[in-house]
């Protein structure tokens, strides 16, 4: 029996416990909130903060585990990495995926390695970021280094809302850093999708069409929509630069959620890519569509098990996931879901209750819950997807 330990058991960190659990596997959870459900799934959990790296080492340590999981989640990522290295576990460069965690340093890298990546800068103190930002074209994105799931975010028009958005987005950062960067202007959608690394090889990638709810936030993901409107050549060679870019940090295996955008002359701008599975269940949504299952893939690869079967596959169908969110901050009453949108439900998972408070949906630390959601054509999923609201709505009081 392995002994497996999962960085996290959130609601949509439950899969892969699930899965190991089916394997036979032993398996440990930790965070620092005990009533997080999956801690009632694994055979044993410890209050360890999941970003507190040395302490997870120690655990880890004491526990001989045989494998250590970061699912879904950029912040356990470089711990689960540094673990992994430190006791010859299966895993990542430790130094790779803190790269890919922080945003000054993967724009960095971007730049000395020949990829497009917006103007942008780094900052400890507001009027260097004043300073800075006088000095480029508005609108910008401010945003803290280390965190994920647009937590933090603000799009900022004018000079005057600076100040407001660098304190946010610095009071979700641990290093208390910000970032603020030009904005890019894309062509179609932005892409949001995983991908799956074996021996250095990319070997597979299907991309998803990111989707937001502009009255919450325009910029905060809602929906991946499975396939992609992408040019074909296009997103061939967005594969062929992500793989480029994964091996320039000697990355050799797993999973990475992959963001990028094609601007109006064509070219692929990759905006973050997470050394992690992405969240909003990403991988169920992929697994409707290809039939590839990739939680199975990254709980085998954190075990050190043989993935050179997996192979890229084509979607069949049209897919989405979606989180479901609130337009208001209120209290709970009920979640409203129209008659045609009941039939496009596969999956629904509801991690709220009439008469708690949700607030106004501004990043993924907002979500209520999750949906996977299945379409009788590209049209009718593009039209629900960008409109969902028409169809899937929080009532609150």
């Amino acid at each position: 029996m392995k002994r497996i330990l999962f960085l996290g058991a959130a609601p949509t960190q439950i899969p892969p416990i699930r899965y190991a659990l089916a394997q036979g596997h032993y398996v440990i959870t930790c965070d620092y909130l005990p009533s997080n459900p999956g801690h009632r799934l694994a055979h044993e959990w410890h209050n360890v903060s999941t970003t507190d790296k040395d302490a997870v080492l120690d655990l880890a340590r004491n526990l001989a585990i045989d494998g250590i999981v970061a699912y879904a989640s950029d912040p356990s990522a470089p711990t689960g990495a540094y673990v992994a290295e430190h006791l010859g576990l299966p895993g990542n460069p430790y130094q790779a995926v803190l790269t890919l965690a922080r945003k000054d340093l993967f724009r960095r890298f971007l730049s000395e390695n020949g990829f497009n990546v917006p103007r942008s800068g780094s900052f400890y103190s507001l009027q260097e970021a004043i300073d800075w930002a006088s000095t480029v074209n508005l609108p910008v994105f401010v945003k803290p280094i280390d965190s994920s799931g647009s937590k933090g975010l603000t799009f900022v028009n004018h000079l005057s809302d600076l100040e407001k958005a660098f304190d946010y987005a610095q009071s979700f950062s641990r290093e208390k850093v910000v970032v603020i960067e030009e904005q890019i202007e894309k062509s179609g959608y932005q892409i949001d999708s995983d991908v799956f690394m074996v021996d250095g090889k990319l070997q597979f990638w299907q991309w998803g069409d990111q989707h937001q709810d502009p009255v919450c936030n325009p910029y905060a993901p809602i929906s991946s929509s499975y396939p992609s409107i992408i040019d074909h050549d296009i997103g061939l060679e967005a594969a062929r630069q992500v793989e480029r870019l994964l091996n320039s940090l000697s990355f050799k295996r797993g999973a990475f959620n992959v963001e990028f955008l094609v601007d109006i002359n064509k070219r692929i701008w990759i905006l973050e890519i997470g050394a992690r599975n992405g969240g909003k269940n990403i991988p169920i949504a992929i697994k409707y569509a290809t039939g590839v299952d990739l939680i199975k893939y990254t709980v085998d690869a954190a075990l050190g098990e043989d993935c050179s079967n997996l192979s890229n596959a084509p979607v069949k169908g049209f897919w989405s996931n979606y989180t479901i969110h609130s337009r208001a901050t209120g209290t709970f009453k009920d979640l409203w879901i129209s008659n045609r949108a009941q039939n496009n439900i596969v999956e629904q998972h509801l991690w709220i209750k009439p008469g708690q408070t949700v607030m106004k949906y501004r990043s993924s630390s907002d979500t209520l819950g999750t949906m996977i959601m299945r379409y009788d054509s590209m049209e009718q999923m593009l039209e629900m997807t960008d409109n969902m609201e028409k169809d899937v709505r929080v009532i609150v009081e």
